[in-house]
């Protein structure tokens, strides 16, 4: 049987509307992206939040558990790792560069968490985005207010990946924290090759790791006499 050339139409034209609704409708329920300014305070003040209602409450804080959940998944280890090494990078293999990767983001990670327990009462303001609609690296911009001495400025480089956006680089008063280690990284690199670098990285996190569980048990003891105390 044949169909009239009208009704044809009308069926491509209710299915082009049926398409364009659904897509309506799915962007309509879908969350509006959030501005890395304001994940990025979100995030701090959680954090920071956590570690002050511990220390209230008299126990002490997991710290290491709490960077790795929240943390460290908003930070490209990889790209900070390749930053600091430079064209060196190129030179590791992608087995040395997974090694590389994962023992310098245990050296920021335990570096980051020292500085939050430091800070952890410190008021940090993050300042508004300034960046061009649908510019996919930008920098939010945060300033720490000290008392008697100057704000301190601590900013994130960042880019927009397919899992959210991602920090690749902090800037302490202006300093970055990745690029600090470039000159010591070549250097290694320089006189062991990227092997003797890793090891060289290895050994700190041990070191690191052995001065964290002595300074563990040192806060065990003085939070039982702190609660002996309160008994």
């Amino acid at each position: 049987m044949k169909v009239p050339m009208a009704r044809l139409l009308a069926a491509a034209l209710g299915a082009v509307l049926l398409f364009i609704g659904a897509r309506a409708d799915a962007q309509l329920l879908a969350p509006a992206p959030v501005r890395p300014d304001a994940m990025m305070s979100a995030l701090t003040s959680e954090v920071t939040d956590t570690l002050r209602a511990d220390r209230a409450a008299g126990r002490a804080s997991d710290i290491a558990q709490l960077v790795e959940q929240r943390i460290v998944p908003v930070f490209d280890f990889a790209r900070m790792t390749a930053l600091a090494l430079a064209r060196n990078w190129r030179l590791a293999s992608p087995e040395q560069q997974a090694q590389l990767a994962a023992e310098f983001k245990t050296l920021l990670v335990r570096t980051y968490s020292r500085t939050l327990l430091e800070l952890r009462d410190q008021p940090i303001e993050y300042k508004p985005l300034r960046a061009a609609a649908g510019e996919r690296e930008v920098t939010v911009r945060s300033a720490m207010r000290r008392a008697g001495a100057e704000p301190l400025t601590i900013d994130y480089d960042m880019a927009e990946e397919l899992a959210g956006w991602r920090v690749y680089d902090v800037k302490i008063a202006g300093v970055s924290v990745v690029l600090a280690y470039r000159e010591s990284f070549a250097a290694t690199v320089r006189s062991s090759g990227i092997d003797g670098l890793i090891k060289a990285l290895q050994d700190k996190n041990r070191q690191n790791e052995a001065r964290a569980d002595a300074a563990r048990r040192l806060d065990g003891v003085e939070l039982g006499v702190e609660l002996a105390v309160a008994r």
